[in-house]
């Protein structure tokens, strides 16, 4: 029976939705790898190796928080839709019961429709099997009618608990990854200090052993060059001024370019561990927020986005495709051309364009707006 509360559509259309929640198994929580235990670097190279690995297990573990959060929010929406429904649910069932007594009521006390009103007051057999089997057929409808408002209280009462059980269940797969967070950016901390003491005291060395040669060579060299004078320390060269940006070429459809140009317009800014924007963003978040530009919704997870819009190959790339790193995903860039791509790339470093190849492992990518 419908109730006030939600229109019978609409109700129906959420039960699907929850439906196919709990049927697709709800949250899969992926295994997460234990912390490593930090090492001891003995040189600055070392120590830069530790940082940037360190670093991309920081990425693994910034795309699975991201995922875990955006399942999280998925199944305490589903938990909310559970309540709402086990309260309709409970509420037809009230009115189901409230029907059946009425009508059982009137059957069995009204006029002529009793079983003994039915027995004294039927003119012949065929009429008593008439009355009766009236009384059967009212009877078997309360049945149905409290057999369905019971099992669709049952199974509204069944789907919020499952529901709330699956919030539980990303709720702590978030904390976790909260945590292991938390350690690897503590290891990194101590690996990049490791790192520029190493370096220091590497320079120094450097320079004690570069004055050293100096005096032995002007040592030797006294005897036979009296009084020449000593020829200046080689200034280093200036570092090289770094490379523009490289420019987006054209093609894509437009909300392609329009997402491309988002993108662009973020170069500069810093990376930091799940921010999806406006002024820092990790490689999910600078997609998701370049595509939000262009009026499409993709979720905050490099690993959800590798599974949107349609596969396309590298050769034919065109500006505006998602590119995805590694096996199991867990880094996104997007194409600008000429075998560059904009994007996020780790902690410590600012949103760049470099080349697809620069990330090394190359996976896939897939065209989000065709």
């Amino acid at each position: 029976m419908a109730s006030s509360r939600m229109p019978a559509g609409r109700r129906s259309t959420g039960r699907r939705a929850l439906l196919a929640l709990l049927t697709a198994g709800g949250v899969v929580l992926t295994p997460l790898p234990a912390a490593a235990v930090p090492e001891q670097p003995t040189t600055s190279r070392q120590a830069a190796d530790l940082v940037a690995a360190r670093a991309h297990d920081l990425e693994v573990l910034t795309e699975q928080f991201n995922e875990a959060r955006e399942q999280l929010e998925a199944t305490r929406e589903a938990a909310d839709l559970a309540a709402e429904e086990l309260v309709v649910a409970e509420d037809d069932l009230a009115e189901a019961r409230d029907h059946v007594r009425a009508v059982a009521r009137g059957a069995w006390t009204g006029d002529r429709l009793g079983p003994l009103q039915a027995i004294l007051t039927s003119g012949s057999a065929d009429e008593l099997l008439d009355r009766v089997g009236m009384l059967q057929t009212i009877a078997e409808h309360n049945n149905g009618v409290l057999g369905g408002a019971q099992q669709a209280t049952d199974d509204a009462d069944r789907a919020k608990a499952a529901t709330e059980q699956l919030a539980t269940e990303a709720q702590v797969q978030v904390d976790r990854v909260t945590a292991q967070k938390r350690e690897l950016d503590a290891q990194i901390a101590v690996y990049q200090a490791a790192y520029e003491r190493l370096t220091e005291e590497e320079q120094r060395a450097s320079r004690a052993a570069a004055e050293r040669h100096a005096r032995e060579q002007a040592a030797a060299a006294a005897p036979t060059v009296v009084g020449a004078p000593r020829e200046r320390a080689a200034r280093p060269a200036p570092p090289a001024a770094a490379p523009a940006p490289a420019a987006a070429l054209a093609g894509g459809s437009a909300a392609a370019q329009s997402a491309v140009s988002a993108a662009m317009a973020q170069i500069g800014d810093p990376y930091v561990w799940g921010a999806g924007g406006p002024n820092a963003f990790d490689c999910s978040g600078l997609t998701q927020y370049a595509y939000a530009a262009a009026g499409v919704a993709l979720p905050h997870s490099s690993r959800m986005q590798s599974t949107m819009g349609a596969p396309v190959s590298r050769a034919a790339l065109q500006p505006g495709d998602l590119l995805f790193f590694y096996s199991p995903v867990s880094h996104v860039g997007m194409y600008i051309g000429n075998g560059q791509m904009v994007h996020a790339s780790t902690s410590g470093v600012p949103v760049k364009t470099a080349s697809i190849d620069s990330m090394g492992s190359f996976s896939s990518a897939r065209r989000i707006a065709g």
